[in-house]
């Protein structure tokens, strides 16, 4: 076990160099009132269980300063979409940047969005109203809930590293980013990369 190495040299050639480990943590059900009219992830289907296509989840990158970059992840093949957001995380033009990206989507490649309790998505009912797609929140301190975007972030930090003053990143380099990620194969696609399985299913 690379953790069991205590001299650490094993650990420097991981990719995360071992800083994240797994933890059990409680079971909270979370009644946020910070956004209203919120529907809770235990109301979401039970089939969006991140085999299905056409489940997305959805996050930001904030900087100190809240310049943030939108980040979008379809759940079954880790086919992500970015965006930098021109006014930081006011919750209308994050709503207007979701419905840009996902638009070309609507129908049966858009059938549910996971979010964290995050203020910036306070205008979740326009979104649902212009995608025609039920949106669902995750219960506070439960990122988990909402893994496959967390992860996503991980690998974005590869390329727009922690401490990075977003406002100086470029839409190419998000770009880019976004590029390199959808070209990027993984394990669980049997290594095939998320562009590949994503355009599997839209005509």
């Amino acid at each position: 076990m690379i953790r069991n190495d205590e001299s650490g040299e094993l650990s420097g050639h991981c990719r995360h160099k071992m800083k994240y480990k797994r933890t059990v943590r409680p079971h909270r059900v979370t009644k946020a009132t910070n956004i209203k009219n919120r529907v809770s992830i235990h109301e979401r289907p039970a089939e969006a269980d991140g085999k299905r296509f056409g489940d997305w989840e959805m996050d930001l990158i904030v900087d100190k300063a809240s310049n943030a970059i939108l980040v979008l992840m379809e759940r079954s093949t880790n086919f992500v979409l970015m965006e930098k957001l021109r006014q930081g995380k006011k919750a209308k033009p994050v709503a207007k940047a979701v419905w840009r990206l996902l638009l070309p989507y609507k129908g049966e490649a858009l059938k549910t969005i996971t979010t964290d309790n995050g203020c910036e998505f306070a205008e979740h009912e326009w979104i649902t109203k212009q995608l025609n797609v039920p949106i669902y929140f995750a219960d506070s301190y439960c990122s988990w809930q909402k893994g496959g975007v967390e992860n996503e972030n991980k690998l974005i930090r590869q390329y727009i590293p922690k401490g990075t003053d977003i406002s100086t990143v470029t839409d190419r380099k998000i770009k880019k980013t976004q590029y390199k990620l959808n070209e990027r194969p993984r394990e669980k696609l049997n290594f095939l990369t998320p562009k590949e399985c994503f355009y599997k299913f839209i005509s």
